[in-house]
């Protein structure tokens, strides 16, 4: 009997370039919740966001799928500039650098991030969903990125980190839409970027109006309402 029989194929070098990005992209996830200063987590989000773009692009080159070049262009201008810059702007405007008080100890927050990836790495393979264009690991990285992005907006107690978490956990459910829908219409993919923008308008005005009341972008205020 040949040595080789019954060994699996190793994975081809786009399933591994995918499946790289798409690591890559939780790696970032990972970063942003620990960075304490808030521009730093505005920075990861641009890196996320370009990595995420390149991951279309690369689908779109070798899977024959040109809608995603234009996705990766809206997805460019709006997640790379627009976004990261709407947001270092306020900033500037509510003069804060360093994040409020996480609800966890790093230690505490680092292994619940790490339980609930492991989470959605196992609940992936339960939907049972395959994709024509990209592996089926890089759909368990994108629950992955969802659930730590979770975590991310709950464990933050400012609402600059929490509008953070949110836009990351966009670029989850981006990253599952390609592995299951890669072949969308473009208009369709479009209007998904544009509840992107109506949420950064949403996150914006949230801020302005938080910071101008309560001279600080802290949510812990917010627990008196419940009193």
């Amino acid at each position: 009997m040949p040595l080789t029989e019954g060994v699996a194929a190793p994975p081809s070098s786009y399933a591994g370039l995918t499946t790289t990005l798409a690591v890559l992209m939780l790696v970032i996830e990972f970063g942003m919740l620990q960075a304490t200063l808030l521009r730093a987590q505005i920075r990861l989000y641009a890196a996320q966001s370009v990595v995420i773009s390149v991951l279309a692009i690369v689908v779109a080159f070798s899977r024959g799928v040109p809608e995603l070049y234009g996705l990766a262009v809206f997805s460019v201008l709006l997640k790379v500039v627009a976004v990261p810059l709407v947001m270092l702007r306020l900033l500037r405007r509510t003069n804060p650098e360093i994040a409020a008080s996480r609800a966890l100890g790093v230690t505490s927050m680092i292994l619940l991030a790490v339980g609930v990836a492991a989470f959605g790495f196992f609940a992936s393979a339960r939907f049972g969903l395959g994709s024509p264009v990209l592996p089926a690991a890089t759909l368990a990285v994108a629950m992955a990125i969802i659930l730590v992005s979770f975590v991310l907006m709950i464990v933050r107690r400012d609402v600059a980190s929490q509008a953070i978490g949110f836009f990351a956990l966009e670029n989850g459910v981006s990253l599952a839409s390609l592995v299951v829908a890669a072949g969308l219409p473009l208009i369709l993919e479009v209007v998904f970027l544009f509840d992107l923008l109506v949420a950064v308008v949403a996150f914006a005005v949230l801020i302005r109006v938080h910071h101008e009341q309560a001279e600080s972008l802290s949510t812990a205020t917010l627990t008196e309402l419940q009193e």
